[in-house]
């Protein structure tokens, strides 16, 4: 009799879900596949994926769990749905900096600094600081038989150290040695005996050591053992772990100076005296005040007493500061290292730990591969030293090899963050979870992109379900299943177009995603490119910022640049750090720190210059689109013109949800409030007196076309634009918020939710509502993050408008359908790191197809 098979064994079956923009949406996706949604930006494809199947395991998994337990967790709501089933706990790895702890490193994160603490206390070899000799402790029974060792002859002195180098008169001290029974002391190189009257100057530093034994090395050894064993016990005692050994060997004369060495059951220096306590792995943590250095507490800087020139009200609060003033000067103690000096003098294979967090994760693998140690280190380290090459392995594969240990976590952008989470969950080994993925191809270079689909492939065959939002070709055409959502984004999207494999997928009619994989749909490739003069450019000569190294490059002004390479291979340095934060130092008249460059010139043919990149647009939940771009001051203005609100008195400030006045002050304008649970976590529910419309009665009475203040936040961009279409300030910025594929956000929502691509697009439509310079220098971080095809068609419309209006734009990009329209492209490379920062190529994306050095050329050639 054969056995059926459940078919919620292999499959994830959701029915009527109604997320957010989902339109009441059933879809089927089978389990232990590598499963990708897409479809247009804003279509639904987060909302089916994080906001339902991700939220809906978490929720399951949760409420498994004691009460005692779910403490400690965030209580999660039940998504809006029918129902799901065969659904198994879920793992969100999203886009989002994984710390804002300036102590978390990429070595932290990953763990892999814990196993290298861990391993320097074990098989590490300590040396003074001071002389820089190689120091050992010894056990007593090491101390003695080093003792017995001594020539035939030999003669012995054993004294305990009682004080180094510290001031004081020390007559108690002396007087209990005495009492003791000892007879001699040393006191600043000078014999004394105890019975004399020894005085002290309180206010210099002292040695005081006693004398414990004297003897010769010769006959029975075996009874001098019992001796010099119970001398050194004692000297080890008296001497809290040291003892001093003075030895004349055979044959030397009585004035003869006799050798001295420090034995320690501690780490010592027998030269300087110094000594080390035994390592411990907190020896080398700077979270620890054990390791950390003691001058700048284990974060590695200073912050620089150096700040702006210009006046505060004369800088545009857009400006990345972060980027132009650069990062705070290095601690004078450590160097940026944030240990100890101690700690910092502990070594494998000659290298401090320090030095190995500086090494690229590849160079660190190659490191430890090359690794010498003896059986007796072996034996000790083979466990730890297989996790470290274990994990170091798996940030190879998902492509950021280039990366160090010591890299802060905050310097990391989401795609980088993504998929260092990535790698620790390939270490895991987990099977019979689900994967939920925000765009991992964020960021990676094409000849990365295989090694992650490798790895996502891999985590499926392991026996997971994983489940990607993507808009990246090539990972849509590898994957098992696809579900395009759409047909378009907002209100216009939230439905199912098309669901199967690629070749089902190919043969949709309605899909958008279908037409631009088949060619039905394309971004056109220009058919002329815009010249350039070298008088009409900014060269830097001989930049060594970070990696880069000693090149010197023009940027051609008036045209559409492209910077690509592998990931790590020295982009932001080059743009971001060197270019921009020069431009604005300018420009803006800012201090910068110090940028790595021999020259430059052409500064004087630029009068702004804008970092577009992905950082947040608004700290906290009260920031939105319609806040940032100044459109809410022309709504709330336009309100506040109306007959009935001039004859009540209200300004434009009442319909601010941030002052008081028009705000309801129940939940002062936030929509929510905030209920303590206790031993449960806090609970934010919808207000009760507003109903989540965040002001009061009086002012909600106040409309415009039938739509109070409340009703046009909760509007997207592209109903606001249909709206507002005889208000032509507003219409003006609503065109460019649809313009740049943002039309399905609601103007009041909150910043904390949106993606660094959405950021970033919100803060381009800005300064496209800005009245032009054309002399202006716009740099977009990857601005296709999060674009699906058709958002990128737009978005290249946009930024040659720009460029055509006598402007110059600089992105810095991986997606060839953006770089194959560039008038210029700079190919960085050839690889990530220390083996980065050279340009390897230069010109039109046709010029570039025709060098072979050039990776990027080589997949140019197959998108021209």
């Amino acid at each position: 009799m054969t056995q059926k098979t459940d078919l919620r064994d292999e499959e994830i079956a959701i029915r009527g879900a109604k997320v957010h923009n989902l339109k009441n949406i059933s879809v089927t996706l089978p389990r232990n596949k590598l499963v990708v949604l897409t479809g247009v930006s804003g279509s639904g494809k987060s909302s089916l994926a994080f906001d339902t199947i991700y939220a809906e395991g978490q929720r399951r998994y949760v409420e498994s769990l004691s009460a005692y337990a779910r403490q400690f967790l965030e209580q999660l709501s039940k998504p809006d749905i029918e129902s799901i089933t065969g659904l198994s706990p879920t793992i969100s790895i999203e886009q989002r900096t994984t710390s804002y702890n300036p102590r978390s490193t990429v070595g932290t994160v990953t763990e892999i600094y814990d196993y290298l603490r861990l391993l320097f206390a074990r098989v590490s070899k300590p040396y003074c600081w001071k002389c820089e000799q190689p120091i050992r402790s010894q056990s007593p029974q090491q101390v003695v038989d080093s003792i017995l060792s001594s020539p035939l002859g030999t003669r012995l002195s054993i004294l305990a150290p009682i004080v180094r180098g510290r001031k004081g008169e020390y007559q108690k001290e002396l007087l209990q040695l005495r009492q003791r029974g000892f007879v001699r002391v040393r006191v600043d190189g000078d014999i004394h005996d105890l019975s004399d009257d020894i005085t002290l100057d309180k206010n210099k530093k002292h040695d005081i050591s006693v004398y414990i034994d004297r003897l010769i090395i010769k006959g029975d050894l075996g009874t001098l053992a019992a001796r010099i064993s119970d001398s050194v016990e004692l000297g080890l005692k008296l001497g809290e772990g040291m003892l001093i050994l003075e030895t004349q060997p055979s044959g030397a004369t009585a004035e003869s100076e006799p050798i001295e060495t420090l034995l320690s059951e501690k780490f010592a220096c027998p030269t300087c005296h110094i000594s080390y306590p035994s390592p411990e792995p907190r020896t080398f943590s700077f979270n620890s005040p054990m390791g950390a250095c003691p001058e700048c507490d284990g974060l590695g800087t200073k912050p620089s007493p150096e700040d702006l020139d210009a006046e505060e009200d004369t800088v545009d609060s857009d400006l990345n500061l972060d980027a132009i003033t650069g990062e705070n000067a290095p601690c004078s103690s450590c160097n940026g290292a944030r240990l100890r000096k101690e700690s910092l003098h502990y070594r494998l294979a000659e290298r401090n730990i320090s030095n190995l967090t500086l090494l690229s994760i590849s160079e660190l693998s190659a490191f430890f591969n090359a690794l010498v140690l003896t059986d007796r280190e072996q034996l000790i380290a083979n466990r730890i030293l297989k996790e470290i090459k274990d994990r170091c392995g798996f940030l190879n594969e998902v492509g950021v090899g280039y990366l160090s240990l010591s890299r802060s976590a905050q310097s990391l952008s989401g795609g980088e963050s993504q998929r260092i989470r990535l790698a620790t969950q390939i270490g895991s080994s987990l099977v019979g979870v689900i994967y939920v993925l925000d765009e991992p191809s964020i960021g990676l270079h094409q000849k990365d992109n295989r090694k992650l689909l490798n790895t996502l492939k891999r985590l499926r065959d392991m026996g997971n379900s994983v489940l990607v939002v993507e808009h990246d070709r090539e990972t849509i055409e590898e994957a098992d299943w696809i579900v395009d959502l759409g047909p378009g984004a907002g209100s216009q999207g939230g439905e199912l177009v098309a669901e199967g494999s690629l070749k089902q997928l190919l043969r949709s009619k309605k899909s958008i995603t279908a037409k631009y994989l088949n060619g039905e749909l394309e971004i056109a490739t220009p058919k002329t490119r815009r010249t350039w003069t070298k008088a009409n450019a900014i060269r830097l000569e001989k930049a060594t910022q970070n990696n880069l190294k000693n090149i010197t490059i023009d940027f051609p002004l008036g045209v559409f640049t492209c910077v690509t390479g592998t990931s790590g291979s020295g982009k932001s340095t080059l743009v971001i750090d060197t270019l921009y934060r020069l431009l604005a130092g300018h420009v803006y008249r800012m201090k910068t720190g110090e940028i790595k460059i021999a020259g430059s010139r052409g500064l004087e043919l630029v009068d702004k210059v804008i970092d577009i990149d992905q950082r947040p647009i608004g700290k906290t939940p009260r920031s939105n689109p319609a806040t940032y771009t100044g459109l809410f001051s022309l709504i709330r203005e336009l309100f506040a013109s109306l007959p009935d609100s001039k004859v009540r008195g209200y300004g434009p400030g009442r319909y601010s949800f941030n002052v008081k006045g028009g705000r309801c002050e129940a939940c002062e304008g936030d929509g929510v409030t905030k209920v303590e649970m206790h031993f449960l976590p806090d609970v934010f529910v919808e207000c009760d007196i507003c109903k989540g419309r965040r002001y009061n009665r009086d002012t909600l009475e106040i409309r415009y076309k039938g739509k109070n203040i409340a009703d046009v936040l909760d509007m997207t961009g592209s109903d606001a634009y249909a709206f507002f279409d005889a208000i032509p300030s507003i219409k003006a910025k609503l065109k460019v918020l649809n313009e740049v594929g943002l039309g399905y956000l609601h103007l009041g929502q909150s910043a904390t939710t949106l993606s660094g691509g959405e950021a970033q697009r919100i803060k381009l439509s800005k300064e496209l509502s800005r009245r032009g310079t054309g002399k202006t220098v716009y740099i977009l971080d990857e601005p296709t993050t999060g674009l699906h095809f058709d958002d990128v068609n737009k978005l290249v419309a946009i930024l040659q408008t720009l460029v055509s209006q006598g402007n110059t734009v600089i992105v810095i990009e991986h997606n060839l359908d953006l770089i194959k329209v560039a008038d210029y492209v700079i190919d960085m490379g050839p690889e990530g790191g220390a083996a980065g920062g050279y340009v390897i190529a230069k010109g039109t994306p046709e010029e570039l197809a025709l060098i072979p050095e050039s990776d990027t050329g080589r997949y140019l050639k197959t998108v021209l």
